[in-house]
């Protein structure tokens, strides 16, 4: 039996995939969106390549991992009949991760987010009603909690839905959470929210800059138009990672719903621009009242193809994550993990902001080796 795992060929479910393969026995039913094996194969290696080297990722996809090749808003995720029953048949249980992070394309949200958790939750109700599933797992986001202000907010009061939504990832996030509960009502679920997900605590290294990039532009502008004791909730990959890797392969998790967050451990803007002065920067002056014409300038700016119009669009995006000074009370999550609490941003901004600049925001990712190493899955499929 299996762990299906969507998203592996992503940021963060590369963390979950790795951490499956380093910490835990069980094999790995992986859908990858790719036209042969050998494609899937280059994709994976994209994004384990920041956690193991390809001599163990060979060993890991050949022993543990048996790639689908199929599309997440497919019906039967666009899969034979025979390949969609071994999947529905050797799943025991479900880590749902992938997603679509586009936050300004409501039809791209609407088909990834709610036709492909619709399919995963398809897929689980085959899966339970064959042999039982142990427990599907939902990554969503601390963004369902809509529109906030000054607030700490507790796992089972994020939910309201008389408020407003701040994009449309927040608001079908939203709606995937309310599937999971009125679709699998007899399954063990656990709904896990990131906040802001940034870097690693161990190592500068990152295969997402999105974020990277808004951080860079605040941190190079002499004057912020933010308040400097808003605290704002930013969580290491690595954290958030290890913690649903754990609470999914723990036996009886304590609480059906998990903020992964920093709580109210988050750190305030003063804090942070503190540390990133180690880039080289210089300590910004405070002036909250720019707010609206900062906002402005941001949305010319963002109509520019060109990098600054990069830079703004980003952090027109996120503009009201940034200044809406609400985290998200992660207690759960630490009593589950034994006291552990997540490392301050503070403490790997500075290295993680030199290594994206330095690399130009791009990782610098290495070549699938050889076209003599082909892809071979534990079921059995070599790459053409």
């Amino acid at each position: 039996m299996a762990i299906f795992l969507t998203g592996s060929t992503g940021y963060l479910g590369g963390y979950l995939a790795a951490g499956l393969f380093h910490g835990h026995r069980e094999s790995l039913n992986l859908l990858v969106r790719a036209k042969s094996q050998q494609e899937a194969g280059e994709r994976l290696w994209q994004s384990l390549q920041l956690h193991m080297d390809f001599r163990e990722f060979q060993d890991f996809v050949a022993a543990r991992a048996r790639v689908f090749l199929g599309d997440l808003t497919h019906p039967q995720f666009g899969l034979p009949d025979d390949d969609y029953h071994a999947l529905a048949e050797s799943t025991d249980s479900l880590i749902h991760c992938a997603a679509s992070l586009n936050r300004k394309s409501e039809k791209q949200c609407l088909n990834v987010n709610l036709r492909g958790t619709l399919e995963v939750i398809q897929l689980a109700r085959r899966a339970q009603d064959h042999h039982g599933l142990r427990r599907f797992s939902h990554v969503s986001t601390v963004a369902v909690a809509g529109a906030r202000q000054d607030e700490v907010v507790q796992e089972d009061s994020a939910i309201d839905w008389a408020r407003s939504d701040y994009d449309p990832y927040a608001r079908t996030k939203k709606f995937c959470e309310h599937m999971v509960h009125q679709l699998l009502p007899e399954v063990p679920r656990t709904i896990f929210r990131p906040a802001i997900v940034l870097g690693d605590s161990r190592r500068p290294e990152t295969t997402q800059f999105d974020m990277v990039q808004a951080f860079s532009v605040l941190a190079s502008l002499p004057v912020l138009p933010l308040k400097p004791n808003d605290r704002i909730d930013i969580v290491p990959a690595d954290y958030v990672g290890s913690a649903i890797v754990r609470i999914h392969q723990s036996a009886a998790p304590k609480y059906p719903r998990y903020h992964l967050s920093s709580g109210t451990g988050s750190q305030t803007y003063r804090e942070l621009t503190d540390a990133l002065v180690q880039t080289g920067g210089s300590r910004a002056r405070y002036l909250p009242s720019l707010g609206g014409p900062f906002f402005g300038v941001l949305n010319w700016l963002s109509r520019k193809k060109n990098t600054l119009g990069r830079g703004a669009s980003l952090l027109k995006v996120f503009w009201p994550y940034l200044i809406w000074n609400t985290v998200f009370d992660n207690s759960r999550v630490v009593e589950e993990l034994g006291g552990e609490a997540p490392a301050k941003f503070s403490t790997y901004a500075a290295p993680l902001l030199r290594f994206s600049r330095e690399n130009k925001f791009r990782y610098p990712a290495k070549p699938w080796p050889s076209k003599n190493a082909t892809m071979v899955s534990a079921g059995g499929g070599a790459g053409a």
